[in-house]
């Protein structure tokens, strides 16, 4: 599992390359391998819908097991298969980049990322940015 305080810093550092990166407003979730919320923060000025949108990424990412980049790709070839698991996860995936698995050094699944605010691209770079500086995997 995820701890608080990697949660954080993954939070931290996620922010902290928005700014580098001059990006909107961000909001981060994070939430461990149970799916459960660890830790999330919303920038002074993301948008009221940014936390469901960023927790839809991650969920979705844990559920199949991949990113939520993937999951986009998935729903351009397969649109009917991606609408069904919107539905039978009462709407919890959002297939975009953004959201991203989150594994210690051995490979052990530890929760996901997912970050809202955006282009999509460049939420995942912030994300990817959080997980490295926690000192853990992204995938």
């Amino acid at each position: 599992m995820i701890s608080l305080e990697q949660a954080r810093t993954v939070i931290a550092a996620a922010r902290a390359k928005g700014r580098e990166m001059d990006l909107n407003p961000l909001t981060v979730v994070v939430l461990d391998a149970g799916g459960h919320l660890v830790a999330m923060e919303r920038e002074d000025g993301s948008g009221y819908g940014r936390p469901d949108i960023a927790g839809g990424k991650a969920e979705g990412a844990l559920a199949m097991g991949t990113s939520s980049r993937k999951l986009g790709d998935m729903a351009a070839d397969r649109p009917q298969f991606m609408a069904a698991l919107s539905a039978a996860w009462n709407g919890k995936l959002i297939p975009a980049a953004g959201g991203v698995l989150i594994r210690d050094a051995g490979g052990t699944l530890l929760g996901a990322v997912g970050v809202s605010g955006d282009l999509s691209d460049k939420d995942e770079e912030a994300a990817f940015a959080g997980i490295a500086a926690a000192g853990l995997t992204a995938g």
